[in-house]
């Protein structure tokens, strides 16, 4: 019997099934963690009150009870860890309590939450309102009835600075940038001694000198702006009595959460999630959102695959189709299949040696010498970073292709040829949409790979802030020279080099929730449009 038993292979039909499901067990888990602490950050939660029993008062946030065995005492102590924000004020974001010490614990009805641009949320209470230094409401209830009002006005004005820097001066300094090296070309060209040279430096000289004076005529009318908005002020106090005056401007969001109800945290929660998803970040990437870093991820992606896919395809088909077999095309698939296992950062030291200093530099020499010795294509960005992982991919992308190409019955081959088809039609009517499915296995492969990498870009042109998105409305509106956000990088950046990894762990998790999610939904996309080919294409079909 026992040999019957493992002569069967029951033995082993465990095993694989408990392997798989550990395996899903731990998928799962790591999904479950991330989205747990990636969601949950966005909940407005209730401020408490902790009164000590030395008389001092802490007010926070309840992230973590833990409780453990105190071997002075013999028994369990409890413990929580508050988050009590106010940067400027202690230091930290956060503080350890133990349960011994508190006396009494309350929720304050009139605490408030503010977000700020600057030195991160603020836990207590706002005592004044002032124009000017006149104070326009003084006691807490006027305040609060008052500083939505005051503070939708100031939303208005910060998008209009913001619209003024962006666009109007923006516009403008580019243009002076534009026309300053236009003069350079003028003058590297040493065309100022012929007369045709000389009108072109005038006109130029003229059309900076028009530019300069709309530009000093926008930076009064913005520091003007700045000015009258930075007049409207709250005086904050802490709740242990420590006071400041922060221009209202100042303020992102701000909301009394013990006097909130479900439905109006639910309203608060879509309107943080959305800010994340949607804006910049800001105080060192710890706040804010993250469109800049899903922007450069996504465009990325499809630089990459518009890259890797075409040479991948074209030289699984020539190694496959044209080929002679023989020790050459054996040579060349093994440095292929060896070509995927080297480290990543490999590439990234390639890429920047070869695609950065080598093309970007001759680039530069070419087209941008006036813009020497700054270099405009010969620096790390976008299109350097794309190239890179292209050729990281490409291996995944021409192995899962030839295995497409071999599964292509000999049949379908000779009786396309039969019926007077070239060899060239044959591949392209028959072979590759044949192949289709097993082109986009490799390009799942290819994304989901190069999606998460982060050494190579390092060094190829991803920042941990980028001013100006690759894609806008200037021309030539795709700006492949310039510097890129990454989400994963994002991730490193707050996660290991965040001047307060503690209080940046949340946005870690949220960030790495949608980086999962962003992943996902290019591979479905690609899954599923490998599946309509795969029924449509089917060679059991033809």
């Amino acid at each position: 019997m026992k040999k019957t038993f493992f002569t069967s292979g029951t033995p082993f039909i465990w095993l694989t099934g408990l392997a798989a499901a550990l395996g899903l067990l731990m998928i799962v888990g790591l999904l479950l963690l991330i989205l747990v602490n990636g969601l949950g950050i966005f909940w407005p939660q209730n401020l408490q009150q902790f009164t000590l029993k030395d008389g001092s008062v802490v007010l926070g946030e309840v992230w973590e009870k833990e409780t453990h065995d105190n071997y002075d005492t013999g028994r369990e102590e409890t413990r929580y860890r508050i988050k009590t924000a106010n940067r400027d004020f202690y230091g930290l974001d956060f503080r350890w309590l133990k349960e011994d010490d508190i006396s009494e614990r309350q929720m304050p009805p009139t605490a408030w939450v503010l977000e700020r641009q600057a030195w991160g949320q603020f836990f207590g209470f706002i005592i004044r309102l002032s124009n000017n230094g006149v104070a326009l409401a003084s006691d807490e209830l006027n305040v609060a009835a008052q500083l939505p009002e005051w503070h939708e006005k100031m939303l208005a004005a910060a998008d209009e600075i913001h619209q003024l820097e962006k666009g109007s001066i923006g516009s403008i300094s580019m243009q002076i940038e534009n026309m300053r090296l236009e003069k350079r070309k003028v003058i590297l060209r040493r065309d100022t001694t012929t007369a045709s040279g000389r009108a072109a430096l005038r006109r130029v000289d003229e059309e900076l000198a028009s530019l300069e004076r709309q530009y000093q005529e926008l930076e009064k009318e913005l520091m003007q702006r700045i000015t009258d908005s930075r007049a409207i002020t709250i005086t904050l106090r802490t709740i242990d009595g420590q006071e400041k005056e922060l221009p209202l401007i100042d303020v992102v969001r701000m909301w009394q959460p013990n006097r909130m109800s479900a439905p109006e945290k639910a309203g608060l929660y879509a309107a943080r999630v959305w800010e994340f998803l949607s804006g910049e970040p800001r105080e060192a990437n710890m706040e804010g959102g993250v469109f800049p870093a899903i922007f450069g991820t996504v465009l990325m992606v499809i630089l990459m695959s518009i890259a890797a896919v075409p040479i991948g395809v074209l030289t699984a088909v020539y190694l496959r189709e044209y080929a002679k077999q023989g020790p050459v095309v054996r040579a060349v698939r093994i440095a292929v299949n060896n070509m995927a296992g080297v480290p990543s950062i490999v590439y990234g030291i390639f890429g920047l040696g070869f695609f950065v200093y080598t093309v970007g530099g001759t680039i530069d020499q070419l087209f941008y010498s006036e813009a020497l010795p700054s270099p405009t294509f010969g620096t790390g960005g976008i299109l350097w970073a794309s190239l890179t992982l292209a050729l990281l991919t490409l291996p995944v992308v021409v192995v899962a292709t030839e295995e497409g190409l071999a599964a292509v019955p000999r049949s379908i081959r000779d009786g396309s040829l039969a019926l007077g088809a070239t060899k060239f039609e044959t591949l392209w009517r028959i072979i590759l949409p044949s192949t289709s499915p097993a082109i986009l296995t490799g390009t799942i492969l290819a994304i989901a790979r190069a999606a998460g990498e982060v050494a190579p870009l390092m060094v190829t042109g991803v920042v941990k802030l980028a001013p100006s998105l690759p894609l806008d409305s200037t021309f030539p509106y795709l700006h492949l020279e310039r510097k890129f956000m990454h989400l994963g990088f994002h991730i490193y950046d707050v996660g290991f080099q965040s001047p307060n990894v503690e209080a940046a762990l949340p946005i870690v998790y949220a960030t790495t929730l949608l980086l999962v999610l962003i992943i996902l939904t290019l591979n479905l996309t690609a899954i599923l449009l490998r599946n309509r080919l795969y029924a449509r294409f089917s060679v059991t079909k033809i």
